[in-house]
């Protein structure tokens, strides 16, 4: 069973009339989006082998030209489009860093053995990422390796923290 790929990001508009499309991006630098190999154009539930031709960060956006993509109406079709790639064409990640769809899911255990929640997304802020736990109550607590986050266990699928809660 192949598994869903992961969206780097969304068409959210049109840019020009040339084909043109305004793409969200997930990834850090947004303009790597443009770069990887395999990319994958999701709409409705299916997936297709995309290409971007052209593209480049604009703003706080990436504009891009999918190949078979030439004009307004076309690009039109593709808005609300995720942009996405399989997990096997990524690179493992360097140590402390993680893909926050690997995290999404995890159990989130305080060191006293009390258990938080469940992540059920990740936020960035710009100072830093921060978990959204589902459980009793929602909570949002930083992601701060080595200060609040203290260890990653993809086999138990548990994230330990030290974090001071209600």
């Amino acid at each position: 069973m192949a598994t869903e790929p992961l969206v780097l990001g969304r068409v959210v508009g049109l840019f020009g009339v040339r084909g043109w499309v305004k793409v969200f991006s997930y990834t850090d630098p947004r303009e790597a989006v443009l770069d990887y190999q395999g990319l994958l154009l999701g709409q409705n539930g299916e997936w297709k082998s995309a290409k971007v031709v052209e593209g480049q960060r604009h703003g706080k956006s990436v504009i891009a030209r999918l190949e078979g993509i030439d004009d307004r109406d076309q690009a039109a079709a593709l808005v609300g489009a995720e942009f996405g790639v399989s997990r096997d064409a990524l690179p493992d990640p360097s140590d402390g860093r993680y893909y926050w769809s690997d995290l999404i899911g995890m159990q989130v255990v305080h060191v006293d053995g009390t258990v938080l929640g469940t992540i059920e997304s990740m936020l960035e802020t710009g100072a830093h990422d921060v978990m959204v736990l589902t459980g009793d109550q929602e909570r949002l607590i930083p992601f701060v390796t080595d200060k609040i986050v203290l260890g990653v266990d993809f086999a138990k699928k548990r994230v330990s923290v030290d974090w001071e809660w209600d």
